[in-house]
């Protein structure tokens, strides 16, 4: 296989991978619709791709063979999860004890850069939370090795792209999708998705918190 082919399969496989790693439903997936029907569309893209820079980010550490950081984030990994749990708990929170008028004014807010960087941040954060990620990117470029060297020194890189693309291209459509049934919340509706979205958040904080203590 020429090495033009090569790149271009790592390249479509890592979109595959990217898509594969966004799509199960997760904590990510339950604030990005959320924070979309809540919004708009430019607040879930935000939150979404913070999920997928980090995918990104751990898939560099991976294809590249960045092992003094692959050993730092494992090594602080309880530490990093007991906080990622914390944290969802304490977001899930305040997502349920989020009162009417706060949910109205969420609702129709102009989008400013530090409220989209803010979301983004948060979602960043969490997905660096979960540094075992570094084991499956690892695991899966292992069995790639010999095609990831036929395509040179581009390999790596193609592949990293790919994730992020992939994951982002996730994103783009989940956070599209939902801010269609955007005008249609309201305030009462709204409410609900708060205490329901809020309730599965702090859910899988709570299972971070027990899998990080047992």
């Amino acid at each position: 296989m020429d090495t033009a082919m090569t790149g271009t399969s790592l390249l479509i496989y890592g979109i595959v991978l990217g898509i594969s790693i966004a799509a199960p439903v997760g904590p990510i997936g339950v604030l990005c619709i959320r924070r979309t029907l809540a919004a708009g569309l430019l607040t879930g893209l935000a939150t979404g791709l913070g999920a997928a820079v980090a995918d990104g980010l751990y898939g560099a550490v991976a294809a590249f063979g960045i092992a003094s950081v692959a050993n730092l984030l494992m090594a602080v990994n309880l530490w990093l999860r007991l906080a990622g749990g914390a944290f969802l708990i304490w977001l899930g929170w305040r997502t349920i004890s989020r009162k009417t008028e706060d949910t109205l004014q969420e609702n129709h807010r102009d989008i400013g850069e530090l409220s989209l960087a803010t979301d983004f941040a948060s979602t960043f954060l969490l997905t660096l939370a979960n540094p075992m990620t570094i084991i499956s990117f690892s695991a899966i470029f292992m069995g790639l090795g010999k095609d990831i060297a036929t395509a040179g020194a581009t390999g790596p890189l193609l592949l990293v792209m790919g994730v992020f693309s992939g994951s982002a291209l996730w994103w783009l459509g989940l956070s599209s999708f939902f801010s269609l049934f955007r005008k249609k919340m309201t305030p009462t509706a709204m409410k609900w998705v708060n205490r329901v979205s809020g309730s599965v958040i702090v859910l899988f904080g709570a299972i971070v918190l027990l899998d990080a203590i047992i």
